[in-house]
């Protein structure tokens, strides 16, 4: 769920990157508005851990010079900043943000985002063209309550989505080579 924070002005990028209000909230910055992150079910935080390890085997497998993050950040438009539950980036955008805030300024090349109750417009609407338009050129959305698992390419600027449910294999432009059902994601234990 996302509410409004208590902080009602507009922020920048740069005081977003520094913003702490002496909590352990988290906050999206949409537009120069903070939005307030809840917390996520155990649902949601154990397919989180197994999508997170299951790419994190494929890098490694491939040995290919990739990062997979939870919690890190993604600046999609001039003031605002989206937290994917998963990002993969590239080592060197970890090397320059290694001892600074975790908000990626350059695309990620892959964000997930799983969906909650809360999260279905925002997952479904605002962010794949924020994504888009940032450049991010693959976008998951995983939707427990559907049962699927969205996989959206970058594609002359805007996504094409193929969905995948049950035992169908995912298909990834990143991880050509991954093999993981939409059910095993799902059913993260």
């Amino acid at each position: 769920m996302t509410i409004a924070s208590p902080v009602e002005r507009l922020f920048k990028f740069e005081e977003y990157l520094a913003y702490d209000d002496g909590t352990n909230n988290r906050y999206e910055l949409v537009r120069g508005r903070l939005l307030l992150m809840t917390p996520p079910t155990v649902r949601h935080l154990l397919i989180a851990k197994l999508i997170e390890r299951i790419l994190d085997a494929e890098i490694n497998r491939l040995k290919l010079a990739l990062v997979t993050l939870r919690e890190a950040g993604v600046q999609t438009e001039v003031d605002s900043s989206r937290l994917p539950d998963v990002c993969v980036v590239t080592e060197e955008q970890v090397s320059e943000l290694m001892d600074r805030t975790a908000i990626f300024r350059v695309p990620a090349r892959l964000a997930v985002e799983i969906v909650s109750p809360s999260s279905i417009k925002r997952d479904y609407e605002e962010k794949p063209p924020e994504y888009a338009n940032k450049g991010i050129p693959e976008y998951w959305i995983v939707d427990p309550m559907k049962t699927s698992v969205t996989v959206c390419l970058l594609i002359n600027g805007r996504y094409e989505s193929t969905v995948f449910t049950g035992t169908q294999q995912i298909v990834s432009r990143l991880f050509p080579e991954l093999v993981v059902t939409a059910e095993q994601i799902l059913t993260a234990r």
